[in-house]
Formats: C-alpha cells, structure tokens, sequence
C-alpha cells in the first residue's frame, strides 16, 4: 500500500498542474490583441516589458499595390522585430495616419481609398497608447512608423512622452533606423544588385512594390503590373517603374530592415 501524501504536497501538485496547463493553453504569439490580460500581466512580470507599436497607414499606393501596404507590411516587420528581441510584445497596428487634407483633396487623398486624420489626433492617439502600456507596466515603449509623412509626428510623440515620464521607469522611442532601412537604405542595397534609381523610386514603384512582394504578395497585383506600360504620377507611382519587382529583392530590404531596427531597440533600451 501507497504511504499517504500529506495535504500541503497534494494542493502543491494541484497548483503546478494548474499553472502547466495555463502556460500549455497560451499561444505562441508577441501579438498582444491574441493574448488574455491575465497572459500579459503574467509576460510582463517575466521580463517582455518592451511593447512595439506599428504605424501603418491606409493610402493609394498605385495600381497594383492594395491601400493597406503600410499596414501590413509594418504588422509583419513588427512580429518578427520583436520575435527577434525575445522581451517584446506587438501591439495593434495604426492604420489610419495623416495623409493630406480632404477639403480640397492633398497628396494622396486625390486616389480613393486613402483615408486621412489631422496630425493632432494622430499624436494623441498615439500618446494615449503609450500612457496605457505604462499603466501596465510596459517599460520601452517602441514607435516603428512604415511611412514617411509622419516621421516628424512621432519625434514629436516621443519628445513630450520623456517630458511626461520623467523620473518614471517608462521611456518611448522612435528609432529612426527602422523607416532609413526601408527607404535610403533599401535604395541603396538595390542599387549594388544592378537596379537603376529610374526604377528605385520613391512610392509604388520596385523598391515598395518588392518589400510588399515579400511581406505579402497576396497584396500586389503581380500578373497586371507585369503586362502593363510604365505606370507614373497620375497612377499614383512617383520616381520609379514597378515592373521588376520581385520578392527575392524586397527579402533584402525585410532582412535589412529587421536585423537594423533590431540593433537599435537593443541599443536604446540597454541596461534598462
């Protein structure tokens, strides 16, 4: 006959097979929105106490890129940042960004589907995520903005959040490499494998229409673009010929962007 467990080993065994079955239950994800309250509070006590909020916007970007490039593409680049740090959580993605005026019609919002807010709301919108991943008890709060019109609106985030939190643990950063990898820095890797500036350009054109192709060509209307003429500013393509794209290419740039922005979230947020 089996000796007789004392109470104290049975409620002890009871509880860790409680707390393996949570821990078995949680997903395998840094998305916060796929997480119960209770999971997150359990991650941040155990260290994931830097949160990244993607910035994306919802703009025309030619024919043959669908609206939500930048929103897509700054989910995917977030997910595997923070994969890549170990100590991060993702939040939801930003996806409406200033984006010109509508009375009349600027910039993009001349191409339907473009949606646009005053840069007031947009830097309390983001002000007030950060105060909340604050609260509870996020300590590096991470801006990665996919577009280039709003740079500016997120030093300025990041400016007043220090001003606010001084003397408290929280910090807020808006490392400029992540959208400079993407951009100048892309153009540049592109140029050492034979691609022309003519071609490069600046939006819709090889250098975007790549990334996308290799974050999410579901999104890229590949078969068109192929068959049609040079597209150009009236299609909503500026300084550059979509028609070579390819995902092998924009895998460069992902790899680039990545392991940059990686670095200098690592670098911010030493020792803290």
């Amino acid at each position: 006959m089996l000796p007789r467990l004392p109470k104290r080993a049975f409620a002890f065994a009871a509880l860790l097979l409680a707390a393996q079955a949570t821990l078995a239950q949680t997903p395998p994800t840094v998305q916060l929105q796929d997480l119960t309250w209770t999971e997150i509070r359990d991650q941040v006590h155990a260290g994931k106490t830097t949160i990244i909020i993607p910035i994306g916007g919802t703009e025309q970007s030619g024919p043959y890129i669908a609206v939500g490039k930048h929103n897509r593409r700054a989910t995917v680049l977030a997910e595997r940042i923070a994969q890549k740090l170990g100590n991060a959580l993702v939040a939801p993605t930003v996806d409406y960004v200033p984006e010109g005026s509508y009375a009349p019609p600027t910039s993009h919002m001349r191409f339907p589907g473009t949606i646009t807010i005053p840069d007031a709301t947009f830097e309390q919108l983001l002000e007030s995520a950060a105060n909340s991943f604050a609260v509870h008890g996020f300590r590096n709060v991470v801006f990665l903005g996919d577009h280039g019109g709003y740079q500016r609106d997120l030093r300025q985030v990041v400016a007043r959040l220090d001003r606010q939190w001084a003397g408290r643990p929280a910090r807020a950063f808006a490392p400029p490499e992540y959208y400079e990898a993407s951009s100048t820095g892309f153009a540049q890797i592109l140029r050492r494998h034979g691609i022309r500036d003519d071609e490069i350009g600046t939006h819709a054109a090889l250098a975007d229409t790549s990334l996308q192709l290799a974050v999410a060509p579901q999104m890229v209307r590949l078969r068109a673009l192929r068959a049609a003429p040079k597209p150009g500013a009236a299609d909503g393509v500026y300084g550059g010929d979509p028609r070579r794209s390819s995902a092998a290419l924009g895998q460069l740039g992902v790899d680039a962007i990545i392991s940059r922005t990686v670095e200098a979230i690592r670098k911010d947020t030493a020792g803290r």
